[in-house]
């Protein structure tokens, strides 16, 4: 039975599978470009991902590391790769060892630090991108970019064999550009993310929205969350075509919250909004195929099942 019952919506394309409330957990991800932002209580059903980028350290967004990290280990998956602010990964390699001590086994993870302007490679013609957001110390939020090739305009109109030649010659025919796909902020206060073209044009945008009252903009301001005031002038400042809403606070209800959006932001952007945890959103999940052999009742829990005689 999976552990979570979780929101699930397709934009593009694209499905975009979570959980996020303020306070309480938050974890996004998306399986076709194989990353999850966060990893809240590691959903079970978000296991089989194979890269969890961690945006800052707080437990609602982090506390599931080590369990991911350890049952991937317990279902004879490779280990998992976590992308989280440099200043953080002492802490994250002594929680795993301390974890691998209690379970009585060591826990692998592909750890990699990273500051605001790391790139990494998510795939071949994937990369995330990082860029610095205003929550807390060392906290940073992630683009991921395709990367394509274009012909250069002074072929266009050329024949295949006509271009073929030229190749042939080694003439570069073609340039590299970069397409933004998604873009995960996690916790922030407003920053005027215009500034970065990968942001301002990503495709889709999942960006928090905390507060929506009046009398809770000071609660945004002490705990470096977005206030809904805070919230439509980000978005009205970018061109993104989607923004998932994530990170809402349990203190206003979820009608209210959708009536306040609405009120707030007009019909043109809230066209654009989905809110993740909707009702609608929220279906009977399945779990995605074990990549592996699947694990043996009893004994050490990390240790993968055998394989055939």
């Amino acid at each position: 039975m999976p552990s979570h019952e979780l929101a699930r919506i397709e934009i593009d394309g694209l499905e975009i599978v979570g959980y996020s409330v303020a306070g309480e957990e938050t974890v996004v991800a998306v399986p076709q470009l194989d990353v999850c932002f966060d990893i809240g209580k590691a959903p079970d059903q978000l296991i089989p991902i194979n890269h969890v980028l961690l945006t800052h350290g707080h437990m609602d967004h982090a506390a599931g590391f080590a369990y991911y990290l350890s049952h991937r280990q317990f279902c004879g998956q490779k280990p998992g790769t976590i992308l989280a602010p440099a200043n953080l990964v002492p802490a994250i390699r002594q929680i795993v060892e301390a974890w691998g001590r209690l379970d009585g086994s060591r826990i692998p993870v592909e750890l990699v630090g990273v500051r605001p302007g790391d790139e990494f490679a998510v795939k071949p013609n994937l990369l995330a991108r990082v860029f610095p957001t205003k929550h807390c110390r060392g906290s940073v939020g992630y683009t991921i970019l395709e990367t394509r090739k274009k012909l250069r305009e002074e072929y266009h109109g050329l024949s295949g064999p006509e271009l073929v030649a030229l190749k042939k010659k080694g003439v570069t025919i073609d340039r590299p550009i970069e397409v933004p796909l998604v873009t995960y902020l996690g916790d922030t206060q407003y920053v005027d993310y215009s500034q970065l073209d990968y942001v301002a044009h990503s495709r889709i945008l999942i960006a928090e929205c905390t507060f929506f009252v009046e009398e809770h903009i000071d609660r945004a301001e002490a705990g470096r969350h977005m206030h809904i005031d805070e919230f439509k002038r980000l978005i009205e400042g970018l061109d993104n075509a989607h923004v998932v809403v994530t990170h809402l606070t349990q203190r206003t209800g979820l009608r209210e919250i959708e009536g306040i959006l609405r009120k707030k932001l007009g019909g043109a952007l809230c066209q654009k909004i989905t809110v993740l945890m909707a009702p609608r959103n929220r279906r009977r999940p399945h779990t995605p195929k074990p990549q592996g052999p699947l694990p043996v009742e009893g004994g050490n829990r990390n240790r993968p099942a055998p394989g055939p005689p």
